[in-house]
């Protein structure tokens, strides 16, 4: 079975927390769960802190294989964001996205260990093949980063749960 949108929420929260160079906490926040469009038309917040996690939501959509399943492909992204004080800096604006880049590859190197691990049912189905990571730079606020796409890729059962649907008398 899938791991929920929950499930994920609270793996990459760890992942925010766990990591050296990002240190989530309650106090000092470096995770959140925002769009893209939020993102690039400049974060409107106050209790942002630097570098920080985003992870946005995801749409999906449903391979038939001609098989008994079908294959659901869940499409989401995560973003590691930086502030660039000044945009004009672009020495420490390509900084920034190497720094970002290694933040990104070790939380794919976790992901990868991880996936094999039965108490993280989030990114058991993480298709690496998938990846793309582009860099990015915000119109407002001065934010610099990558987005990272993924695809979690999982069977999806298709036996009718008969108590899920009503009975319909002929009368």
């Amino acid at each position: 079975m899938a791991a929920k949108f929950l499930d994920l929420i609270s793996y990459f929260e760890n992942l925010a927390r766990r990591h050296v160079a990002i240190r989530h906490t309650d106090k000092e926040k470096h995770f959140f769960r925002l769009e893209l469009d939020e993102v690039l038309g400049g974060m409107n917040r106050s209790d942002v802190s630097f570098p920080m996690l985003i992870l946005e939501g995801y749409s999906f959509d449903y391979t038939d294989n001609k098989s008994d399943n079908l294959l659901k492909n869940r499409r989401g992204a995560f973003m590691l964001i930086d502030h660039l004080s000044d945009t004009s800096d672009y020495n420490r604006m390509h900084q920034i996205w190497e720094e970002m880049e290694q933040i990104g590859d070790d939380i794919l190197a976790k992901i990868k260990a991880d996936k094999r691990n039965p108490q993280t049912p989030a990114v058991r189905n993480f298709d690496f093949a998938s990846v793309d990571a582009n860099l990015l730079m915000t119109e407002f606020g001065n934010n610099v980063g990558i987005r990272f796409t993924y695809t979690l890729s999982a069977a999806q059962p298709t036996d009718v749960d008969e108590s899920k649907w009503l009975t319909v008398s002929s009368e």
